[in-house]
């Protein structure tokens, strides 16, 4: 039997941004007591006057509560409710402070004040135009907003998603869901094809349709390039999509017939399928290498030989033979690479390299992926460098501002921490360079490969098309750093020395428990290592894991520190997260409007809880978030070893124990090591750090680029 209860809403205690379930209290005439109701409140506000519909229910853990079915939203009728209503967040521009302000104004009137006679919330003290237009808009929209989640309610998406989708689409909103729901799939970044393909069945779609079956076909290959694959051989793809859609083969095999036809798939001759932007990419970075080959190196009016000599003794420097080759090879050769592990010399090579070119009167551009590797070459150098997207100066909505018919103005390119760089950015890059200039790419073969697709620096070394000096031998000031020795045993696989010592700068702390190593973490961040090097333990200090889940995962880890570091009690929620003031972030897409890219690391400097903004200052830009953009942030006190490629910090702490087992590879264990700069701490299990070190099984990539290349450049150097 149902029944019925009405009230207002107190308190939101908890939402579930992914399925919408919400626990609310609500204060009702006729109880003492708040209610607890739980159900699908996914777009409901504190100060919400609401008539639900459902059954009593008695949780063994949580008591007495009221199982919502269904709910209607009414207008709040009381001075107090409407005060709370519009102090809840409901709209940008109304806090606690101004909701108070406007209903001491209007008293009762104040909804139909602000939905026929807005322009009046003038009078309010406080409020000016800028505010007036921000309410207005935002009034509108959470009306739109209000009723696209009505409709995507009874489909089970959330709030966040609802929001996303009305950002997109605006009021075609329903509109385009009922018309092919699978095209949020492809248009809203956190809406994958699942999600979407659970909405199309509520709305009627059958398992055959071929919508979806071609989003589906769709989303393999999107997941696959995720994994770093740039390709699906036919029969494989054909499996995969039989499996997730549970149709036929024949259905699979048409779809795959008309998207080849339409040119949404591209197809070899092998049978290896792509998307057009992995395959435009691929062969486009053939073609650019091949054609900036093909030009002449201009004479050079200076004697290598004499100034690497003049260089040696302006700097009271000594290169050793491998490093002297690198400098002519780089002098010689339009296209060249530069590897080597840490202590090797890469940087030294690097500056030589770069005096050279000084004195040959070449003008000399620096860039790395990253905003932390371009600072890193830019102190290296004492010249500019920027991250790759900053030199191509790409902006929203137009793409990149250089490219063929606007090139970089250089005569040489000098490309860090190339080992991260994906095939597509890769592509970009050198569509805007000139066939005259010279590139020299840099980087650590043996680190993790790029995040995105492609297996870049190894594929170009391993082709032999182009020369590739490779630095093997660690010089004397760092054979003192255990790190570097370390990482060195690990590249070859032998274990590293882990018994420590008083002067050493590699510690290693056993513990098999995992519980246990995410609480010696904390410790270690919160106040041995601050304490004893006297660092500043969120700017310095760098939790570094081999996967997000777990207890010594990410994600539990920077629940820790935050509650360990962080005691501000200014702070903004955003799914299961809190956001305080003076948080650690990092940006995990990449935001082309907000200039801000997957891995940045920045600090929130000011929350505004009126207007639900949070400002995040990335190296010297200050970047506001509006509360629904914060699922493209997560705290960064602890991060992946993959995120963590290309940045360098004083101090590493990272957990390796058997709950690591599927990520324990001697890439990532290296890639881990190599990280830090001063100290490195491992905590956990021995066993675990042996299985990394024995693993050298990297996991394949499917790309064509080493073949292609191959293929395209027959030369022997």
């Amino acid at each position: 039997m149902m029944d019925f209860i009405s009230g207002v809403v107190e308190r939101i205690t908890y939402t579930n941004e992914e399925n919408g379930f919400t626990v609310i209290k609500i204060k009702s005439k006729g109880y003492s007591e708040l209610i607890t109701v739980v159900g699908n409140f996914a777009s409901v506000n504190v100060g919400a006057s609401l008539q639900i519909k459902g059954q009593w229910k008695y949780d063994s853990k949580y008591g007495k509560q009221f199982q919502a079915l269904d709910f209607k939203e009414t207008v709040p009728a009381t001075i107090v409710g409407i005060e709370k209503y519009l102090g809840s967040g409901l709209i940008k521009g109304i806090g606690p402070v101004y909701a108070k302000r406007i209903v001491k104004h209007f008293k009762e009137d104040t909804l139909r004040i602000i939905e026929e006679e807005p322009d009046r919330l003038i009078e309010v003290e406080g409020i000016g135009e800028k505010r007036l237009q921000m309410i207005k808009k935002d009034w509108q929209e959470q009306k739109e907003i209000k009723n696209i989640m009505i409709f995507l309610q009874s489909y089970g998406v959330s709030t966040s998603y609802g929001v996303k989708i009305y950002k997109t689409y605006g009021d075609e909103s329903i509109q385009i869901v009922k018309e092919n729901p699978y095209r949020l799939a492809d248009d809203i970044w956190g809406i994958g094809f699942k999600t979407a393909d659970k909405i199309a069945e509520k709305l009627g779609y059958r398992k055959d349709s071929p919508e979806r079956c071609r989003s589906g076909i769709i989303y393999l290959l999107n997941d696959l390039s995720n994994e770093g694959h740039c390709y699906v051989m036919k029969e494989e793809l054909t499996e995969k999509a039989v499996h997730i859609l549970e149709v036929s083969h024949e259905l699979v095999e048409r779809t795959i017939a008309v998207m080849l036809e339409e040119k949404s798939l591209i197809i070899e001759e092998s049978g290896a399928i792509y998307l057009p932007p992995f395959y435009h990419s691929e062969t486009g970075v053939v073609k650019r290498i091949k054609e900036i080959l093909a030009c002449d190196i201009p004479k050079s009016e200076i004697t290598i030989e004499k100034a690497l000599e003049s260089i040696q003794k302006e700097h009271h420097i000594q290169y050793d033979e491998i490093q002297l080759k690198a400098v002519k090879c780089a002098a010689n050769s339009k296209f060249m690479v530069l590897t080597g592990g840490p202590g090797t010399g890469k940087t030294t090579t690097t500056l030589a390299i770069i005096e050279i070119f000084k004195r040959m009167n070449k003008k000399i551009l620096l860039a790395a992926p990253t905003g932390r590797a371009a600072r890193r070459m830019s102190e290296a150098t004492g010249m500019e460098a920027k991250t790759i997207h900053r030199l191509l100066e790409y902006k929203p909505s137009e793409g990149y501002q250089k490219n063929e018919s606007n090139p970089l103005d250089c005569d040489v390119l000098i490309i860090d921490e190339v080992s991260m760089v994906d095939i597509i950015l890769m592509y970009n890059l050198l569509k805007a360079v000139k066939n005259s200039t010279i590139v020299i790419l840099v980087g650590d073969v043996d680190q993790l490969p790029s995040v995105g697709a492609g297996n870049l620096l190894k594929d170009i070394i391993d082709s032999a098309a182009i020369p590739v000096i490779k630095l093997t031998k660690i010089f004397r000031q760092a054979q003192g750093s255990a790190i570097i020795i370390n990482a060195h045993r690990i590249n070859k696989g032998l274990m590293p020395i882990l018994k420590g010592g008083k002067n050493t700068d590699f510690f290693f702390i056993p513990e098999e428990e995992p519980s246990k190593v995410a609480e010696i973490i904390k410790e270690l961040c919160s106040k041995r290592l601050p304490r004893y090097y006297q660092v500043d333990p969120i700017e310095d200090i760098q939790v570094l894991c081999p996967m997000q889940r777990g207890e010594c995962g990410a994600y539990n880890m920077n629940i820790l520190l935050q509650e360990a570091l962080n005691p501000s009690k200014t702070t903004i929620r955003y799914g299961g997260t809190n956001y305080r003031l003076n948080d650690k972030v990092m940006q995990i897409k990449n935001n082309y409007d907000k200039n801000v890219f997957n891995g940045d690391i920045g600090r929130i400097v000011k929350i505004n809880q009126e207007d639900k903004i949070l400002t995040i200052r990335f190296d010297d830009n200050d970047i506001d978030y509006d509360i629904t953009e914060l699922d493209e942030v997560v705290l960064a006190y602890a991060t992946t070893v993959h995120k963590s490629q290309g940045s360098e910090y004083k101090i590493v702490v990272a957990p390796f124990t058997m709950q690591h087992y599927m990520m324990l590879q001697r890439n990532l264990l290296y890639t881990c090591v190599t990280r830090a700069k001063k100290v490195l701490v491992l905590v956990g299990s021995k066993k675990a750090i042996s299985i990394a070190v024995a693993n050298n099984k990297i996991q394949k990539r499917n790309t064509l680029l080493e073949s292609r290349l191959k293929e395209s450049l027959c030369i022997n150097f």
